[in-house]
């Protein structure tokens, strides 16, 4: 009896060897039965098609997954990414015009001319506008929107001067002119730089919206994913021939073959995309954002033009940046995506320009006003904003049509893709099974 009792465990340990053990004993008891599938015919089919298993699974998962990435990253580009931008180029070329408006307007003195009015207020809807769009397309907590937010309150402040302004130049009172420079001032050194941030932003965005597009790590794991499997069905048919002495398994090579067909479809269809994805940078993106930026850079000319004038005197700070914006107006358009047309449009603008800089420097303020905010200088800038415009809207119209080519067919790796992948892992099934029941 006393043996007994010394031999007998402590109360936990009874309890705690085996539970303790159970883990380490339970891996070795799975690595003896994959050992063991190893050393026998009918365990090493069943290996196969385990293999086989996992591989069409994971094919039919990343061919999802990489429909699904792809989709998502050409929609987002296509109606989200490439819209902001436009939506801060509108902005952009709103305020910068409302601005050159302005000032053409007070240089009219007293009442104002009710066509430059009116612009002036199509000008601010449509950048109120345009900053309420971006502002749906924009993340609540990202750089862009607090670019937005900026505007939004800015553009109110911007109005409420210039209307100040417009009230004194009505009644002659000199200090209108201090109020229309204070609100240039919001203009140009908070709401169009805050505009130009919105807009390179935008421009990264649509960058890494083609890269997102694209999604090329989930497309090139998808390929290495199809090509083990086909080496995978391969490989199992020339066992099964070795052991079995039969030439073909029909299962196997109806899988072999929908394998094929699913790479080749998936190939043919991530090629259009791609081509589709180039077609809308190379017409669309790129040269929208080239001519985006002239459209830009004029406007600014034509707003240091006014506000020089405006200034009566003291604005070379304005003169200064006209002959700027003029040197990299001209560099930008010497680029490929201009015409010459355009380009004779900006010299003779440049031309008028010089006679408005003469008259002024000759004395003749009331002539060079008058040249100014006349309809010849008005005519020849507008026909050159307006060449812009037209070939803006061509290449905006590129890119839509590209954009929604590259998303046609991404369905069918979306949806095709997992069905043919499913089929795979059937035929795969059957090919095995019927050599596994010979050994029963």
């Amino acid at each position: 009896m006393s043996t007994a009792l010394v031999a007998r465990p402590a109360p936990g340990e009874h309890a705690a060897g085996p539970a303790g053990e159970a883990p380490a004993t339970r891996k070795r008891g799975l690595s003896r039965r994959l050992g063991g599938l190893r050393h026998t015919s009918p365990g090493r089919l069943q290996l196969i098609l385990g293999a086989l298993l996992v591989l069409g699974v994971l094919t039919g998962l990343l061919a999802g997954i990489s429909g699904v990435s792809t989709a998502s990253g050409t929609s987002d580009l296509g109606n989200r990414a490439q819209p902001l931008l436009a939506e801060a180029e509108t902005i952009y070329s709103a305020l910068a015009d409302a601005d050159t408006t302005a000032a053409q307007a007070f240089l009219a003195g007293g009442l104002e001319p009710a066509t430059l009015t009116e612009r002036y207020n199509g000008d601010l809807e449509r950048a109120t506008t345009a900053i309420s769009a971006a502002a749906r397309l924009t993340p609540a907590d990202s750089e862009a929107a607090a670019s937005v937010r900026t505007l939004s309150s800015g553009v109110a402040q911007y109005a409420a001067l210039v209307a100040t302004a417009r009230a004194d130049n009505r009644q002659g009172l000199p200090v209108g002119s201090s109020y229309l420079s204070s609100a240039s001032e919001l203009n140009r050194q908070t709401l169009l730089p805050q505009a130009q941030n919105l807009f390179r932003l935008a421009q990264l965005e649509v960058d890494d919206g083609y890269s997102s597009a694209a999604s090329t790590a989930w497309v090139a794991l998808l390929a290495l994913l199809i090509l083990a499997l086909v080496a995978g069905l391969v490989q199992a048919q020339r066992y099964l021939s070795r052991t079995t002495h039969r030439t073909f398994n029909v299962p196997l090579l109806g899988a072999t073959a929908l394998t094929v067909v699913l790479a080749l479809g998936i190939a043919i269809v991530l090629a259009g995309q791609h081509a589709h994805l180039g077609r809308a940078d190379d017409d669309g993106s790129t040269p929208v954002a080239k001519l985006a930026e002239a459209r830009i850079l004029a406007l600014r000319e034509r707003g240091d033009e006014a506000l020089t004038l405006a200034a009566h005197g003291s604005g070379t700070g304005y003169a200064t940046d006209f002959t700027q914006a003029s040197a990299d107006l001209n560099r930008a358009l010497a680029g490929e995506y201009f015409s010459t047309d355009i380009r004779d449009k900006h010299q003779a603008y440049l031309a008028t320009h010089q006679k408005v800089t003469t008259l002024d420097g000759n004395g003749d303020y009331d002539g060079a006003v008058k040249l100014a905010i006349g309809p010849e200088t008005t005519r020849t800038f507008e026909s050159f904003t307006t060449s812009l415009g037209t070939v803006l809207d061509e290449h905006k119209g590129d890119f839509n049509r590209e954009i929604g080519a590259a998303e046609r067919g991404l369905w069918l790796l979306t949806v095709f893709g997992p069905l043919a992948a499913l089929a795979i892992c059937v035929l795969a099934f059957m090919g095995i099974r019927m050599r596994l029941e010979e050994y029963r």
